[in-house]
């Protein structure tokens, strides 16, 4: 447009105010632009932090899902730990030679491992209170403070989950 070259100082100006004008408006085309790259950047940031929220989500559920599946049999062990402490009962009171009875104990104590089950010690240790249940508390003088003189009842552990605290009496010096 401002191609013409005139010695006529007015057409000179227009080119000037055209030349202005444009870059006038190549600073705002400019502006514009760092607006919208400050948005994509925005954009690309959040789906970034959506994308690790779904990661981390998906990894939360898979482990849910690994627990609720080692812990499954919990309340049919629990069921069978009644039946598994009469039988241990038996044996210990049985008068005659009870062979048989020896062996499905030993048979029933396995599998019961085999899924996971084990038992809390507790005579002759130091009290926690996350493993064991005090009923009773009595001075005595072959125990430090704090020290289970008494297992009353056994607690059990299904893989790294307690599920029956051991009920116990603990040693208490006055």
């Amino acid at each position: 447009m401002c191609e013409e070259k005139k010695t006529d100082s007015k057409p000179a100006n227009n080119c000037e105010d055209e030349l202005k004008e444009l870059k006038k408006r190549l600073k705002e085309l400019e502006s514009e632009l760092a607006v919208k790259e400050e948005e994509l950047s925005e954009y690309v940031s959040h789906l970034q932090r959506l994308q690790a929220d779904f990661e981390n989500y998906k990894k939360q559920k898979e482990k849910q899902e690994l627990e609720l599946i080692k812990n499954a049999n919990e309340k049919l062990i629990l069921n069978l730990l009644d039946v598994y402490e009469d039988l241990e009962r038996a044996l210990e009171n049985q008068e005659n030679d009870g062979d048989g009875l020896e062996v499905i104990y030993r048979k029933f104590r396995d599998t019961l491992r085999k899924e996971g089950l084990s038992e809390i010690p507790a005579e002759g240790e130091k009290f926690d209170p996350f493993l064991h249940e005090a009923v009773m508390v009595e001075n005595h003088d072959e125990y430090d403070d704090g020290i289970i003189i008494e297992e009353l009842s056994r607690g059990y552990r299904l893989n790294d989950r307690i599920i029956k605290h051991s009920i116990v009496k603990v040693c208490k010096k006055s």
